[in-house]
């Protein structure tokens, strides 16, 4: 494991990173110039990216109350956290149940920094530095075998990262989420969801932008069937396969995701 101060010096500036993009379009600070500029040119092709990432957010948030609250999970695996912002998993489940456990997975160096300075002082939340398709190290770390119980039933959360890693038979999306969750518990609930279009000019376009941006950390924009596929044999929540602010709304009037250049898809489902 790396230490803090050898991670900080693997931080590059100068090279976008999707977690500190999209801290930016949450409104954090956490994020660098080149990231801000990132996100100003992506905005030109697609500009609704803000409130997508908003919207999501959103999601990810009603999600882990929604399992929390109302199929009594207490322990969470969340792939690709992302950089610490306001109600992040830990929270809401422990908003619920003061003893939820949860694990947080994220290669970007900023985010075990932010993310370990955020969580020390809580025995029952943790942030490993691996890459989301190392399955093995993740399951084997001692922090998440000290947090997770895989006998009992458990949440794994895929928000918003499917994307960022491209198709391959042993590393791709939808081998990573069968390595995942063929080590479930029946009871165990997986979130994924992703961003697709339907426009195949921006879906070219995005996957370019982004793998140059990042400098090849990056994978695809896909389409609604691609992630459809990776719920073949689960159990899907109500109300199925959605953009993701149209998933168990808190009200009539909650925020919508109007623009439709792209979009985040996905869901929850049981495992059986």
């Amino acid at each position: 494991m790396h230490t803090d101060k050898s991670l900080s010096t693997e931080i590059d500036a100068k090279v976008p990173t999707a977690a500190r993009m999209y801290d930016h379009y949450l409104g954090g600070k956490d994020n660098y110039a080149a990231d801000r500029a990132a996100c100003e040119e992506l905005d030109k092709v697609v500009p609704s990216t803000r409130r997508l990432a908003v919207n999501n957010r959103r999601f990810l948030q009603r999600a882990v109350r929604t399992l929390a609250q109302e199929y009594g999970i207490r322990q969470f695996l969340d792939h690709g956290s992302g950089l610490p912002t306001q109600d992040n998993v830990h929270q809401v489940a422990q908003r619920h149940d003061p003893t939820a456990h949860v694990v947080y997975v994220d290669n970007d160096p900023m985010v075990l920094v932010h993310g370990r300075a955020l969580l020390e002082q809580d025995e029952r939340t943790c942030v490993i530095h691996a890459d989301m398709r190392e399955t093995d190290r993740i399951f084997a770390d001692p922090d998440t075998q000290r947090l997770i119980d895989f006998s009992e039933p458990v949440a794994v959360l895929f928000n918003s990262v499917f994307h960022c890693i491209p198709d391959s038979d042993t590393d791709g999306p939808l081998a990573v989420s069968r390595r995942v969750i063929e080590r479930l518990a029946p009871g165990s609930y997986v979130l994924m969801c992703q961003l697709v279009s339907e426009d195949p000019e921006v879906r070219a376009f995005v996957t370019d932008f982004m793998d140059q941006a990042t400098q090849g950390h990056w994978g695809r924009v896909r389409q609604e069937k691609d992630v459809a596929q990776l719920f073949d044999g689960l159990e899907i929540l109500e109300p199925g396969l959605v953009e993701v602010s149209t998933w168990r709304p808190d009200s009539e009037v909650a925020p919508r995701q109007l623009t439709h250049e792209w979009i985040e898809f996905g869901g929850v489902a049981r495992v059986p």
